[in-house]
């Protein structure tokens, strides 16, 4: 609702939430934080997305636990970029050497590697908006799942901007650069 009288710069502006706010919210609501505005995360993941993300993320933590690689977490995890953006990656990796970013409440700074089983709800978000949020923020590696597709594309950073490393569409297999030897086959998602 516009009020009468109200100056256009008063009417222009927005609440620019931080990670202080978003901790103070107390609500069940699933949310991220993207360059300072509150983005809902809706409507919850289905059961094939769950399964998807529970597949990758066991062979994920199996290969690096075997290797002493670093850790692995699985979603909701909140990943804290900076006080304007807290993101929820579907799947988390963090390599051995920079353990310290990882907390009890989260990754504070950008982990080595992350991974977004896109839904139809989460598809702009997740292909732009997050891709160019990660790169800005050092990703080294983003993997991008499409179940409906079956795709899965992993990109790389190089030069600030994300290159395609490996991909697979209906059979085939990835491979990652940033998780050493870990390879996956598309059959193993289902």
């Amino acid at each position: 609702m516009v009020m009468v009288g109200a100056s256009p710069k008063r009417r222009a502006s927005r609440r620019v939430w931080t990670y202080a706010d978003y901790c103070r919210l107390d609500d069940d609501q699933r949310v991220e934080v993207l360059e300072g505005e509150l983005s809902p995360m809706y409507p919850g993941p289905d059961l094939g997305h769950q399964d998807t993300v529970g597949a990758l993320y066991t062979r994920m933590k199996v290969h690096s636990d075997a290797g002493h690689l670093g850790r692995v977490v699985i979603a909701p995890f909140d990943v804290i970029l900076d006080d304007r953006n807290v993101v929820q990656p579907d799947v988390i990796f963090v390599s051995k050497g920079r353990q310290e970013i990882l907390k009890v409440r989260g990754v504070f700074g950008a982990p080595d590697l992350v991974v977004e089983v896109i839904s139809p709800s989460s598809l702009s978000r997740d292909r732009n908006r997050k891709r160019k949020l990660y790169a800005r923020f050092g990703i080294r590696e983003f993997w991008i799942v499409d179940r409906r597709n079956e795709s899965i594309e992993v990109f790389v950073l190089r030069q600030g901007q994300y290159e395609l490393h490996s991909f697979a569409a209906e059979k085939g297999l990835v491979k990652s650069s940033v998780l050493k030897g870990f390879s996956l086959n598309l059959a193993d998602l289902g």
